[in-house]
């Protein structure tokens, strides 16, 4: 005998096409979010009202920052890079997840920097909600959030902040002079070296950025994290790797060395810069009301979830 109507229905799970229904809503609010989702290399929004020329004004700043600067350029020779690469190779210096490294920086304030006296967390925040305000991919947004964890070296063996923030350089060839405050160089052994200090010193033209040393800091340790721990692109490695070297994204130093690949990073880190440096005097987010967005995104590219610092 053939079923009647009433028992094909019955025989549905009507708990199960709820299920159903939900996932397809599930996977059309995400197409559409992909859909509205902007290009990395689409203009900033958020900062179009901004007084820029009020950021990076390092003639006025404070002598906490001048002395930094002091410190950080008479001690970043090649000798110490050296040494501090291979100190990262054989040690690891702590073991926790994304989200607790950023509430351990929050007891740290960034004496290279005239522009906030905010935590960590905070800025970091203030990052990654300007990217993501702007509509930009999920992994850029991501990269904001974490761009400057590196600085977790200060508690780890650092030998003070001069070797953790502030502006990069290439060490090994001679210090250019649209690095901020460049007469503090002279007291660097570096200065005046026979080889580290000439115009290509131990690099070739052309030899790509990938193979040069920048001075060691926050942004060249955490580089080394990501590229082996997550699953983040190259732009993003590109954006953590140089976002503090300003000689080379603004001031246009050390182009004879780059490459064809680097001029493709040098178009992402510009992309980043404006959510790094003008996202500093937005409004203060709530860490905790954030939260649970940003542990997805974490979770997205940090399969292993606890990392090695």
């Amino acid at each position: 005998m053939a079923p009647s109507a009433t028992d094909i229905y019955e025989e549905r799970d009507g708990q199960a096409l709820e299920s159903l229904s939900d996932n397809i809503d599930a996977v059309n609010v995400l197409k559409a979010d992909l859909i509205k989702e902007k290009s990395m290399h689409e203009k900033s929004e958020f900062d179009s009202e901004k007084d820029k020329t009020k950021f990076r004004q390092y003639e006025d700043a404070c002598d906490r920052v001048k002395n930094f600067y002091r410190e950080q350029h008479e001690r970043q020779t090649v000798a110490y890079n050296l040494k501090a690469r291979n100190d990262f190779k054989f040690k690891t210096r702590a073991r926790m997840s994304i989200w607790e490294a950023m509430e351990k920086l929050n007891t740290l304030i960034d004496e290279s920097d005239p522009d906030t006296s905010l935590s960590q967390i905070e800025h970091l925040l203030q990052s990654a909600e300007a990217i993501r305000r702007d509509g930009k991919p999920r992994w850029m947004q991501l990269t904001g959030l974490i761009h400057d964890l590196g600085k977790l070296l200060f508690f780890y063996g650092a030998e003070g902040q001069w070797d953790v923030v502030g502006d990069t350089f290439p060490v090994g060839c001679a210090f250019d002079k649209r690095i901020i405050y460049p007469d503090t160089f002279k007291g660097n052994p570096d200065y005046n070296h026979e080889i580290y200090g000439t115009k290509n010193g131990i690099y070739t033209p052309g030899c790509g950025l990938d193979n040069m040393m920048l001075s060691w800091g926050h942004d060249e340790y955490l580089y080394h994290i990501v590229k082996d721990q997550s699953t983040l692109p190259a732009e993003a490695l590109a954006m953590i790797r140089y976002h503090s070297f300003y000689p080379w994204h603004t001031g246009g130093a050390y182009r004879e060395f780059m490459d064809d690949h680097d001029y493709d990073m040098l178009a992402a880190v510009r992309a980043f810069n404006p959510y790094d440096l003008y996202s500093k005097s937005d409004d203060v987010p709530s860490a905790e009301e954030l939260k649970p967005y940003y542990m997805d995104l974490i979770d997205e590219y940090f399969p292993q979830r606890i990392i090695n610092w």
